[in-house]
């Protein structure tokens, strides 16, 4: 067998029960506290996540059953590492089966040319909702506050905001339509919402926001919210 082969064959990644074992392990030592793991048990770790091996060892070490040591040491491991792996198991799956670019807060526009800019270059599967706002007028200051909320539940939405002012269209915009929700995807107005605190209660929320956008069909399905613990806690 050529060393080419052997290489791809210690840096593949293992399916099945094997490779399961295999990245459990791997977690494990990565995981721990290896600065206050005792010198033997640290080598062990080392052995058992490490997936290269010596190019003379034989078959039958190689597919050698897992030692009494080793067994010993995953069962005596706290269950928070175990719940720990499993909720990154589930969130790099969710991440590969999740389509489009992902974003961080809400971004500011400055300028008509970078309202028009995020609306027509944005990725063709993205959601795109701006909100057009003048300080001072009343309910903008407290839809910013849920927008910034929901861009963490929804980060496959690009939320946005646009002074009134900025945008080089204030005569359209008036106190009397503020705060505005404008919503798109491709390029396409989905959704245009003039003065829409009229039609939240006079105290609203960030979950009042995304129930009245969900009654439109304009959010998508929300972000897994991470493995949470029997006792119903999520792992810190």
């Amino acid at each position: 067998m050529s060393d080419k082969m052997l290489d791809f064959e210690e840096t593949a990644t293992q399916t099945g029960p094997k490779g399961v074992i295999n990245d459990w392990r791997r977690f494990k030592l990565e995981s721990m506290d290896q600065e206050n793991l005792p010198a033997a048990k640290k080598e062990l770790l080392r052995q058992m996540s490490s997936p290269s091996r010596p190019r003379d060892e034989s078959k039958s070490s190689i597919n050698r059953k897992i030692s009494v040591q080793e067994y010993e040491l995953l069962k005596e491991e706290d269950e928070g590492c175990l719940k720990k792996y499993r909720k990154q198991c589930m969130q790099d799956m969710h991440d590969k089966l999740s389509f489009g670019p992902r974003f961080e807060g809400v971004h500011e526009l400055d300028s008509g040319d970078a309202f028009l800019e995020v609306i027509e270059k944005e990725h063709y599967s993205t959601v795109v909702v701006v909100h057009i706002y003048k300080v001072g007028v009343k309910g903008c200051e407290e839809l910013n506050n849920c927008l910034d909320s929901l861009a963490t539940e929804y980060p496959t939405v690009k939320f946005c905001r646009i002074d009134a002012v900025a945008s080089g269209a204030a005569e359209r915009f008036s106190d009397e339509v503020l705060p505005t929700l404008l919503v798109y995807k491709a390029g396409e107005l989905l959704g245009n919402f003039l003065a829409c605190t009229q039609h939240l209660n006079q105290e609203f929320f960030a979950t009042d926001v995304e129930t009245f956008l969900n009654s439109y069909g304009l959010l998508p399905e929300k972000e897994m919210a991470g493995v949470e613990d029997e006792e119903g806690n999520d792992i810190e």
